[in-house]
């Protein structure tokens, strides 16, 4: 069954948005002001293949704990494991493959692989879980039925969520069959696909959560949301979904809306909905502490945000950029911040003008520091901005309501003073004879014992942060 929805390109400026007050940084105060930043040592862990002249574009490190190893993607299709030690890395699965021929819409740009899950019961024979591994991909082949499409667009690609059963999970590379198809979503633009695909690590046997596939949907693309997807609580475009993987009560038969889903059971709302009015929810984690599940949503041209997630919680795109009234590419209006009742805000946001940054930013990351190794990251919430490479954090337990005065920016030690993520990377690429970056794309993941790993698509290298 395709799902559509009545859309209705919205004038460039309402009347009401016309007459207010706009501005193009509504931060004065650059992030960090007045604070030293706090550094970190960082080491080389691993290296992922790349080409003669491309390197990996990797977007998200896990840990399985099951069979004891890492695993990373690369957008071009392939999944990798990681010895726990970094020095064993081994191509467990691609994508393309001639035995799957899934054909990756990927290689530059943000279409690709996007994103990956191990069921939490990968490991364990005679569960239902045993041997599921999930994949969220972008794919050219857009000939077969969509179950859902955003009612206008070009018809760019499509997004296809897959389920691969492994049938010995610890062994060294992928040994199931091809992939089930749970929901294929037609794309109306090039940008803005898929994001994260997850499980609830707090979560364990018995909890609610427990085996519920958490699924980030970009609000189709273009720019400022020109259908109004984020809000059309019919459409799947702009949300956080919630599934049941292994259900079977969806509109296609191939997945499970779990009961306590918000919008289960309204006619008016799609029930796979967790959370809405997201523009690029690239990242999200979980604290292991107490369960509080944070995104870090890409803004337009103007606010970046990082922001919690609840049950049923609209975080305003595109009526809000952040704590701002958006009112189009080049302006957010600075009257009445935060001034609608109902809506989750973000926890700290910042300005894409700030002069750590270059332009086009993009909030990323995202991972929560629970441990006690690296003393001065305890009890801090870690995210990144792209392309500038710049670390930053903010408290977990005492939650900040907004702005960038709460920021901490973090700098990055490998041995010849503190940095940041694009001078690493630079120096890497100079070792390699390859030409400088003029970008990051960095991606935060989280290891065993609370080990942080921070990524990019720009050298090929994993790094370890280290006491």
């Amino acid at each position: 069954m395709v799902r559509s929805c009545v859309c209705v390109i919205p004038a460039i400026l309402v009347a009401a948005a016309a007459t207010a007050q706009t501005t193009d940084d509504p931060f004065a105060t650059p992030i960090g002001a007045g604070r030293p930043a706090i550094e970190v040592n960082v080491v080389e862990f691993a290296t992922l293949p790349g080409s003669s002249d491309e390197p990996a574009r990797p977007m998200l490190l896990v840990d399985e704990p099951g069979t004891g190893r890492l695993f990373v993607n690369d957008m071009r299709g392939a999944l990798y494991s990681v010895s726990y030690d970094g020095e064993r890395v081994n191509r467990y699965l691609d994508h393309e493959a001639a035995s799957w021929a899934v054909g990756v819409h990927g290689g530059r740009g943000e279409r690709g692989f996007q994103s990956f899950a191990f069921h939490p019961q990968f490991a364990e024979a005679g569960t239902p879980g045993f041997g599921k591994l999930y994949t969220y991909v972008d794919v050219a082949d857009t000939a077969p039925t969509a179950d859902f499409v955003s009612g206008g667009g070009n018809d760019a690609h499509d997004t296809l969520l897959l389920e691969w059963t492994a049938e010995n999970p610890g062994a060294a590379t992928y040994d199931g069959g091809p992939p089930r198809e749970l929901l294929r979503v037609e794309q109306p633009f090039g940008n803005h696909n898929g994001g994260q695909i997850g499980f609830n690590p707090v979560a364990g046997p018995g909890d609610a959560d427990f085996g519920l596939l958490y699924v980030g949907s970009a609000d189709g693309g273009s720019g400022g949301d020109p259908m109004d997807l984020s809000q059309n609580l019919e459409s799947i475009f702009g949300k956080i979904l919630r599934i049941d993987p292994l259900g079977s009560d969806s509109a296609n038969g191939q997945y499970g809306i779990p009961a306590d889903n918000p919008f289960t059971g309204s006619e008016a709302a799609l029930g796979e909905i967790y959370a809405y009015g997201l523009r690029n929810p690239q990242r999200f984690a979980w604290d292991p502490v107490n369960g509080n599940m944070f995104v870090a949503d890409i803004g337009q041209n103007i606010v970046e945000e990082v922001s919690q997630v609840t049950s049923g919680g609209n975080l305003g795109w595109n009526d809000w950029e952040g704590s701002y009234r958006f009112i189009s590419r080049q302006e957010v209006s600075s009257e009445n911040p935060r001034g609608e009742a109902g809506l989750v805000y973000p926890v700290v946001e910042y300005g894409q003008l700030d002069p750590l940054l270059q332009r086009s930013s993009a909030s990323t990351g995202i991972e929560v520091y629970r441990g006690t190794a690296i003393r001065q990251l305890a009890n801090l919430v870690l995210f990144g901005d792209n392309p500038s490479g710049e670390l930053f954090a903010f408290s977990a337990d005492d939650l900040p309501e907004g702005g960038q005065a709460d920021i901490l920016r973090i700098l990055l030690d490998a041995g010849n003073g503190p940095q940041k993520l694009l001078d690493l990377i630079n120096e890497k690429n100079a070792m390699q004879g390859r030409e400088p970056a003029t970008r990051a794309d960095m991606r935060l993941g989280r290891g065993p014992d609370n080990q942080i790993f921070v990524l990019n698509k720009q050298d090929d290298t994993i790094r370890l942060l280290v006491p």
